[in-house]
């Protein structure tokens, strides 16, 4: 059953290649140009590094690496800033795209076809006018950071 029906939701949007993602508008604290990125040595690929962000420090995570896509050196990465479980996590991405409002009847579940590696950092998919629009679980991503992971590896 979609829970999301008869609701409205408002994503902040971006792009990683040509592929639409969104975040809730709500769980985001800013947006910026060209993070500086402090690398952090044996962390996960996906793990970019740190960011200094008027003192205080985020966890920058590369999306691209997340999903396994090849890595770019894009002169106009954008930074979107999120509140994750009282943590500051900085998610890198191609661009920024805008706010958009999504009608919860056009939610659709991921498909099992999506890779587990992928499939379980994703919501769901809204079908939008001639695009599909894939909202980053921002709770499995604070799973996959949390100090509690490093005793499973």
């Amino acid at each position: 059953m979609n829970t999301k029906q008869n609701t409205i939701e408002q994503l902040t949007t971006f792009y990683i290649g040509s592929d639409l993602f969104g975040i809730e508008v709500m769980k985001v604290q800013e947006v910026f140009r060209n993070p500086s990125v402090v690398p952090v040595p044996l962390a996960p690929n996906f793990v970019r590094g740190l960011i200094n962000l008027r003192g205080q420090i985020a966890t920058a995570l590369g999306l691209r690496e997340l999903f396994g896509r090849p890595t770019t050196e894009l002169s106009d990465q954008m930074s979107v800033v999120c509140k994750i479980d009282g943590n500051l996590v900085s998610v890198i991405v191609d661009s920024i795209g805008d706010v958009v409002e999504v009608d919860g009847n056009r939610f659709e579940a991921v498909p099992e076809t999506i890779p587990l590696n992928i499939r379980r950092y994703i919501k769901g998919i809204f079908k939008m006018d001639g695009v599909l629009l894939s909202v980053i679980d921002l709770d499995q991503l604070s799973k996959e950071l949390s100090p509690a992971m490093e005793s499973l590896n």
